[in-house]
């Protein structure tokens, strides 16, 4: 029985986790790693940190579906790929065998600037940590004021500072949150967009720090790089993603960033029974953002092409597709919209992002 392995349980592989049942049918067993049971979909999670959802209304319980639908679920995570003897190494110990293998191992935010003893730090992924900085913002909420930190120019510090200062406004305690933004606020960003996430951010009272990079984050503290030093009593970091270690310390062909070197059919460019899609891959044909409308946009084609891997079939090319519908989450129901120049702000923006999310997580969670 051809045996079909996938790494990860994030938003790349949920159409195939999706279609285990018929993959069983034509003769193929499934097995999936994950780190645990549920899986958080980031496009949600700053919303979380606003308490605007549960950790239930943004993740899957991906484990359940696994085993409901008739595949094998571990909770672990990969630490090597030997892709000569098709075996992959997992930080239990265990070695599973593969005919097939897909990566959909994410992403992570580098922790170079941040002392390894540090306390309530919260980088913005893995997403439960999101909801830990929640739970931080209002235990110390309940004992007195709360400075907040946000390091990070992009998008997701936009979305983590609009929304860690709703978490403590919900708490009635006074504060402060303060973004340190490095050397220009959301730099690859049209002007338009610039100039309403600085109006949104006025609006939630976030102070925004622009002209130096954090150096530095340890207890408490921010340090930048001009020789500035700030107080924090909670610290976010957002300082952009990247891939998985894995398939460098794998030897495998990795890109400019680390992820695994993909073709068009979204395989490996040198073993052709390894594929990968979302945030952990490096996409040849040309450099794609880690924004999770990929990942969604890979799902079909991942799934026919590990099937045409498994029974010899002719293989699909992936199109990443014109310009995506961009939506930032900033905060008290708020948002901003932008898609080919046409930008607007405010609660109308929230309400399309809000309903298009729910509708994602709606058609994977079990019923």
């Amino acid at each position: 029985m051809p045996s079909l392995l996938l790494l990860g349980a994030g938003h790349a592989h949920m159409t195939v986790m999706e279609a285990i049942p018929r993959l069983i049918e034509r003769g193929h067993s499934v097995t999936v790693v994950g780190p645990g049971e549920r899986h958080y979909y980031s496009g949600m999670g700053p919303g979380m940190l606003g308490g605007h959802y549960s950790p239930e209304d943004i993740s899957f319980p991906v484990r359940q579906m696994v085993t409901q639908r008739g595949g094998t679920f571990i909770t672990a995570r990969a630490t090597r790929i030997d892709p000569q003897r098709k075996h992959v190494v997992l930080d239990s110990g265990q070695e599973l065998a593969y005919d097939v293998c897909s990566c959909n191992t994410g992403s992570h935010v580098p922790s170079s600037i941040v002392d390894g003893d540090a306390t309530d730090v919260f980088p913005v992924k893995p997403i439960e940590n999101l909801l830990a900085g929640r739970g931080s913002i209002r235990r110390r909420a309940s004992r007195g004021a709360v400075r907040i930190a946000v390091v990070g120019g992009g998008p997701a510090a936009l979305e983590v500072a609009g929304n860690a200062a709703t978490a403590l406004t919900q708490t009635g305690a006074q504060g402060n949150v303060a973004m340190y933004a490095g050397s220009s606020f959301l730099r690859r960003f049209p002007a338009r967009v610039r100039e309403l996430a600085r109006k949104e951010l006025q609006k939630a009272r976030v102070k925004l720090h622009e002209g130096a990079y954090a150096s530095a984050v340890h207890t408490g503290e921010v340090v930048l790089d001009n020789g500035e030093r700030y107080e924090a009593d909670i610290i976010f970091t957002a300082l952009g993603v990247v891939p998985s270690p894995l398939f460098a310390a794998s030897g495998l062909p990795v890109g400019k960033d680390g992820g695994l070197a993909v073709d068009a059919h979204l395989r490996c460019t040198e073993y052709d029974d390894i594929f990968g899609g979302g945030d952990c891959i490096w996409f040849t044909p040309q450099p794609l953002a880690k924004v999770g409308v990929y990942a969604v946009r890979q799902n079909p084609v991942l799934l026919h092409n590990l099937a045409a891997r498994l029974e010899g079939g002719p293989l699909l090319t992936f199109s990443p597709g014109g310009e995506y519908l961009l939506i930032f989450n900033t905060g008290s129901g708020r948002g901003i919209l932008h898609k080919a120049g046409f930008t607007f702000a405010g609660r109308l923006a929230f309400m399309v992002k809000d309903w298009i999310d729910r509708r994602f997580i709606r058609r994977f969670q079990p019923h």
